[in-house]
């Protein structure tokens, strides 16, 4: 009997990970013979673990996440274009020998806005609160739709400043691409699309931005997610933002990318999104 090829998403912890049920879920779907599971390596171990990991011939392929993103960039031999531009890397897999890293967090954001809630970027003006890894993954993907503007802001100015002037030095010819850092208390204006990247929902923190920043047009879309609508969000709504979205189809979204990077087969992420949120929707 054949071995199945084995994925893993590795990560510390890991226990509350949802991708080995996204995973199984898209095997189904797509007729794909593989298992997936999670491995919870020591937070001194990780690389030792993926190598460990890779050195058995049905071991194809790992997602990562916290806290070893920047590890896993660091280890690779190859890299997509928009993991070397993250710096970070989501998805492992091995190829003739050749470890390769790439990140599937930008699409994953694009898709989900895009596809499943039916939200132009294109011609829209962002606010894309936060400057670290979070940031870094969706920031280019987000400027290949083609905003009007996209503006960075940071509790700390010189790291939006840092990844503004690295974009601009890698994808653009000149310095007038229409993306700007600016400081939390100097955003002025109203947004179509506010996207908070931070961890602050985490810790029920509310945002450092102005109310006059919303109008009963702008989306609001936190990376977080829970059982619970997150800390930025509840407040958003009181503002009076149009719509307020959370992460999780963006959770499946960029597993979604990962599994096509894996197999070569996009699987459809509908049906996913709702068993998932049907499901926290009954642990309430």
């Amino acid at each position: 009997m054949a071995t199945l090829d084995q994925y893993a998403v590795i990560g510390n912890p890991i226990s509350h990970s949802k991708s080995p049920e996204i995973h199984t879920l898209f095997a189904k779907q797509t007729n794909q013979a593989l298992a997936y599971t999670t491995i919870e390596a020591p937070l001194d171990g990780f690389m030792g673990t993926v190598k460990n990991f890779f050195a058995e011939p049905q071991n194809k392929g790992l997602n990562v996440t916290v806290p070893f993103k920047e590890q896993a960039f660091a280890m690779c031999d190859e890299l997509s274009p928009r993991a070397a531009f993250a710096e970070a890397v989501n998805t492992l897999y091995m190829q003739n020998g050749v470890l390769w890293g790439d990140n599937t967090d930008g699409c994953g954001l694009v898709n989900d806005l895009r596809q499943n809630n039916a939200i132009k970027i294109a011609g829209r003006r962002i606010l894309l609160l936060g400057a670290g890894g979070a940031s870094k993954g969706v920031f280019q993907p987000l400027m290949a739709e083609s905003p009007s503007e996209l503006v960075l802001t940071n509790r700390t100015a010189a790291k939006a400043e840092a990844l503004v002037g690295r974009y601009k030095e890698k994808f653009v010819k000149n310095a007038n691409a229409p993306c700007i850092a600016e400081n939390l208390d100097a955003l002025n204006g109203t947004f179509d699309l506010i996207i908070n990247a931070t961890s602050m929902s985490l810790s029920g923190d509310a945002p450092p931005i102005a109310r006059r920043l919303i109008t009963q047009h702008t989306v609001v879309y936190d990376m977080m997610y829970g059982k619970e609508q997150t800390s930025f969000n509840v407040w958003a709504s009181a503002q009076g933002a149009a719509l307020c979205l959370d992460g999780l189809g963006m959770l499946v979204e960029q597993a979604a990318e990962a599994f096509r990077v894996w197999r070569g087969i996009q699987p459809c992420t509908k049906s996913c999104v709702e068993r998932l949120a049907n499901k926290i929707e009954e642990s309430r």
